[in-house]
């Protein structure tokens, strides 16, 4: 029974991890580290993805507008039109910066689990081996990076490198995302409005939402989905196999 909140049952933790790591909450009301890997796995992708799915305050919203930038991007290549989003055409400059928002979150999350990973100062922190203890890493970070500040459990990171690196995390999860969007906003209010025509992108609707949440899955799970293998997926596996950690 570690870890388990025994007042509210499995449901309602469940539903309260989800809430909370798929927005900005950080509140947790059952252990994390103590969930099934494949549960795990869940409240990773929650903040993986920008926790834009409830929309989490401020970086929910530009999270989103992010990967709105990128779709109508990615459709304008498929079908030969001009990307125009908010009546603004979208050119290199704000898909550039864009990516680069995109992507400095998990360049810093990856890269610095990854140190801690192989560094005898990093491995002292799990309380755990194997796949579980790399989640425990792996959770750290991507919690830091995606301004959630929910914890894993079972990592110790009051150690001069976890206070370090973490910190680092949390600058990049948010102040290289801040200055790309901030970019972009200026450049989409210096340019004139384009009038609506036949051969705009409609983004409204159901076929751009699913455009919106394909272009999110994909940009997630190409990110992410390694890192993943090798901490939830792995465990569930090995679960399976009669093998726990």
């Amino acid at each position: 029974m570690e870890g388990k909140e025994v007042r509210f049952g499995i449901a309602a933790s469940a539903l309260f991890a989800e809430a909370s790591t798929a927005s900005s909450d950080g509140a947790v009301d059952a252990m994390h580290d103590s969930f099934l890997p494949l549960s795990g796995a869940i409240l990773f992708g929650n903040m993986m993805v920008d926790e834009v799915i409830i929309g989490a305050p401020g970086s929910g919203l530009w999270g989103i507008l992010l990967f709105c930038l990128v779709a109508v991007f990615i459709a304008g290549l498929m079908i030969g039109r001009t990307p125009e989003f908010v009546g603004k055409k979208i050119e290199a400059r704000e898909i550039t910066m864009a990516m680069l928002a995109l992507l400095a979150a998990p360049a810093l999350i990856l890269g610095l689990t990854a140190l801690a990973s192989v560094v005898a100062l990093g491995l002292a922190g799990p309380a755990n081996a194997g796949p579980h203890g790399f989640s425990e890493i792996l959770y750290a970070y991507t919690s830091a990076a995606a301004t959630n500040g929910s914890a894993f459990a079972g990592l110790n990171t009051n150690t001069p490198f976890y206070n370090l690196t973490l910190a680092l995390a949390m600058f990049a999860g948010r102040f290289l995302i801040i200055v790309p969007v901030l970019a972009i906003a200026g450049s989409l209010a210096a340019k004139r409005s384009t009038p609506r025509s036949a051969g705009t992108l409609p983004t409204e609707g159901l076929q751009f939402v699913l455009l919106l949440a394909g272009t999110i899955v994909i940009v997630g799970g190409l990110t992410f989905l390694p890192a993943l293998s090798l901490g939830p997926l792995v465990e569930h596996f090995a679960m399976q196999a009669g093998v726990t950690y």
